[in-house]
């Protein structure tokens, strides 16, 4: 296979070269087909195998191929277009020749501060490539990635998916450089040193290359929380407690756990219809009030009936439901609240927002607006007009 390595084209890669498409030779098809089988025979639905035969590919040619697309279509039945999308998709597959070790540089935001960009900066000039290009001798692939999970470690860098952490433009320029000398070179956490981008990529197709026990799993910053919590004692919820929702004689630090289900919440709630009205709700009218004490029609004794206005939202969410004009509306109460001041316009607005989200249809539900006019018949000095 040539190693067309270098710049971007103007289609960015997604194609493939016409090199690639020739068919692979008898020995290596038949090694494929064979390791093609195991990954297939994990799945009840063969089709669901593409994602680790991408990486088979990768881990024969370097790369995503136009005859890998092939096998891969014909072994799962499905059409090369279909493979051709899902690896156009993913940005582990890499459908132009990719180097023998890719180095992705984080400069998402907490990378970024801590210093990815100026990494990038450096790396990028010192490799003298861009975003996904690969250097002339074919050992560097650069990345600029998103996100390397790890960001306790901020700035993070990874050769191959192997952690390099608290990196700094002068490090990561030595790392790039042992890699392309052929040096073994060991990552900060995982295995004692880096695999190759094909042996990577052998691995992520599921065949185990042995090194999972090797080095340091997690460092220290990353167990600062399990240390905290057993130095406090804390402990995850267990059995029936993990979904009863209480809190009562539980660990300091355990997390309440709501009831498992709306259906569940549904049952509890008391039916709107029988609410008790002498609830003291600051600005409701109740039993005694004078305009109450007629029963609503075919109801209860005391339960008031809907004045039939439209209800609006305001948009503030605090407190309404914005509903149909059409449905019962609720009553609003729209007395400013104790101490307000309505000649100053910073008491005005506020009480707005402290009201219920629902107003009636009529009234203005812009923050400025008289949301709290004290009698039917008072002039709206707006418009010069009575209400």
């Amino acid at each position: 296979m040539a190693g067309d390595f270098g710049l971007q084209t103007a289609s960015g890669h997604l194609t493939v070269p016409e090199e690639s498409k020739e068919p692979y030779p008898a020995d290596v098809e038949a090694q494929f087909r064979a390791d093609a089988a195991q990954v297939i025979a994990r799945y009840p639905q063969k089709r669901s195998a593409l994602l680790p035969l991408l990486h088979l590919v990768q881990s024969v040619d370097g790369y995503v191929t136009g005859r890998g697309i092939d096998l891969c279509a014909e072994l799962l039945d499905l059409s090369t277009a279909e493979v051709s999308g899902v690896a156009t998709f993913y940005t582990q597959y890499k459908r132009h020749p990719n180097g023998e070790y890719t180095v992705g540089v984080c400069t998402n935001t907490l990378c970024a501060v801590m210093g990815g960009d100026e990494i990038w900066e450096a790396v990028s000039k010192h490799l003298g490539v861009g975003h996904d290009e690969t250097t002339e001798d074919g050992k560097i692939t650069l990345e600029r990635v998103e996100c390397n999970a790890a960001c306790d470690y901020a700035p993070v860098v990874m050769a191959n998916w192997e952690f390099f952490d608290n990196q700094t433009p002068a490090s990561t320029k030595a790392l790039v450089d042992d890699l392309r000398a052929g040096k073994d070179v060991k990552p900060t956490r995982g295995p004692n040193r880096v695999c190759t981008f094909t042996q990577m990529s052998r691995t992520l197709a599921g065949f185990s290359d042995g090194l999972a026990d090797e080095g340091v799993g997690a460092g220290p910053a990353s167990l600062v929380g399990l240390e905290i919590a057993k130095r406090n004692g804390w402990t995850a919820p267990e059995g029936a407690s993990a979904t009863s929702g209480g809190t009562s004689g539980s660990a300091p630090g355990s997390t309440e756990v709501t009831p498992a289900s709306d259906d569940a919440q549904a049952e509890k709630a008391e039916p709107a219809a029988e609410r008790d009205e002498t609830d003291d709700t600051p600005g409701e009218k109740h039993e005694g009030d004078a305009e109450d004490k007629a029963p609503a029609k075919g109801g209860k004794k005391g339960k008031r009936e809907s004045t039939g206005a439209g209800v609006v939202s305001t948009g503030d969410g605090v407190a309404g439901v914005a509903r149909s004009a059409g449905s019962p509306a609720d009553d609003v109460d729209i007395a400013p609240a104790q101490g307000a001041d309505l000649d100053d316009a910073q008491d005005r607005a506020a009480n707005v927002s402290a009201q219920s989200a629902s107003v009636p249809e009529d009234h203005d539900a812009s923050p400025t607006a008289t949301l709290f006019d004290a009698d039917e018949d008072d002039t709206d000095t707006r418009d010069g007009k009575g209400e």
